[in-house]
């Protein structure tokens, strides 16, 4: 069109013909910019398009052909898919094949959702609003404050049915439930087994897995009591099984039967936590695999011995190698995203609880499956027990050492699981 107009401007002369071809030059011109400005529209379109329709194809079905393979499946929160994990901390071996289940009807199940792993794609801004649009799912994010569980077994009741409702909105809204996805053992591979009481229970370390490790040895027959269970016994002594050490009939039949128990905490208080435990006591682990690497990489004029042992990390070090997507060295279970680790979207649980009313509701779970009535959760501290135990303003403590780009990336990284389990935004500051 604006080269026609060029021809016809050519062609004409004369005063007469000179303001004719004026007046054609307008329309050109504005033709062209519309048309200019609805090709940008258009291509800014398809890329938002294209990022949706990468981030819902993201749940291919994963399969593992080796003991030690590597997992192909995308992980928003571990870019370079690798993950470190102590050796020494309740190690089994890992069949090779890899297990198909069908779609069970779970307890309390909706029919109409089909859940994938919620970690299977990265959340954007668009996607959260998308989220917050349903009503069900506003109404339900206010449906539980912390610290206002009473002992109570009807409302204790509620609460689960509303935590496991919000899990299976947010689960609905944010997967796609047109492509089922396989179970394989990496899914099920946190999870240990129980199976004089039927419980499947989904370890969340710094969550009080410790002590539901002594819990479990309990039921199963292995202690009379949890206090008499040190902390070596608990995470070295290989006394409880994992779902994945079952042949594909053992796994479907629990899955499909027994009790599956998931305990979570704050996700910031959770980190802090984690890093108080691995970072700021004496570890001979921790310290020389992950710490060595961070000071190496994000501190600048790293003494020889802080570069020899890896003392010494700084909460800064450990949030800057937490957000990097070329990390030093890999992912560990401490500090991954319990979407990730238990696979929430794809399992459903059939009891949510919280580390923040962790006895009381851990109570009323043994008191519903018929354990012992002398067994209650114990309440010591496991590590360190004269250190003050992780709270709400020791956090603030911590991330008040970040600026506000470093807390957001955090919050963006834990965001699934901030809104799958009804966490407040820990900072005003945080969108």
């Amino acid at each position: 069109m604006w080269v026609e107009c060029k021809v016809l401007e050519a062609g004409c002369g004369g005063r007469r013909r000179s303001l004719r071809s004026t007046v054609m030059r307008l329309p050109c011109s504005f033709w062209f910019l519309l048309l200019l400005g609805a090709g940008g529209l258009l291509l800014l379109h398809l890329q938002d398009l294209t990022e949706t329709l990468q981030q819902q194809n993201q749940g291919a079905k994963v399969i593992f052909s080796q003991v030690h393979a590597i997992r192909k499946e995308p992980c928003p929160y571990c870019p370079d898919n690798n993950r470190q994990t102590d050796p020494t901390e309740d190690n089994f071996p890992r069949s090779a094949q890899p297990v198909q289940l069908p779609v069970f009807p779970w307890v309390q199940r909706s029919s109409q959702i089909n859940p994938k792993d919620i970690t299977a794609a990265h959340v954007t801004k668009s996607h959260r609003k998308l989220l917050l649009k349903s009503g069900l799912l506003v109404q339900q994010l206010n449906a539980d404050p912390p610290g206002q569980i009473k002992e109570n077994p009807e409302q204790l009741s509620q609460v689960q049915l509303s935590r496991q409702r919000l899990m299976r909105e947010v689960c609905a809204k944010y997967t796609s439930g047109s492509t089922k996805q396989t179970i394989t053992r990496m899914h099920v591979s946190r999870i240990f087994v129980e199976d004089k009481h039927k419980l499947l229970y989904c370890e969340v370390p710094k969550a009080g897995c410790s002590n539901w490790k002594r819990v479990l040895m309990v039921l199963q027959g292995l202690a009379s009591s949890t206090g008499e269970i040190q902390h070596d016994e608990v995470h070295y002594g290989n006394h409880l099984k994992r779902l994945d050490s079952f042949d594909q009939n053992g796994i479907i039949h629990r899955l499909k039967t027994y009790t599956k128990v998931l305990f979570l905490r704050e996700p910031f208080e959770r980190l802090v936590s984690a890093f108080r435990d691995k970072f700021e006591s004496p570890n001979s682990y921790y310290h020389p695999v992950f710490g060595k690497p961070i000071i190496s990489k994000y501190r600048s004029n790293a003494t020889q011995y802080a570069l020899r042992t890896g003392a010494g990390v700084t909460f800064k070090e450990f949030i800057q190698y937490l957000l990097d997507v070329h990390r030093p060295v890999g992912m560990d279970i401490h500090w991954e995203p319990v979407g990730h680790l238990c696979s929430p979207c794809l399992l459903d649980y059939d009891f949510i609880g919280k580390f923040e009313t962790l006895e009381e509701e851990a109570n009323f779970l043994l008191r519903s499956i018929g354990a012992p009535s002398n067994l209650t959760f114990p309440s010591f501290k496991d590590r360190n027990p004269n250190a003050e135990r992780t709270s709400l303003e020791i956090t603030r403590r911590y991330f008040a050492q970040l600026n506000v780009t470093e807390r957001q990336r955090a919050y963006d990284f834990y965001y699934m699981d901030y809104l799958m389990f009804n966490y407040s935004k820990p900072f005003k500051d945080l969108y």
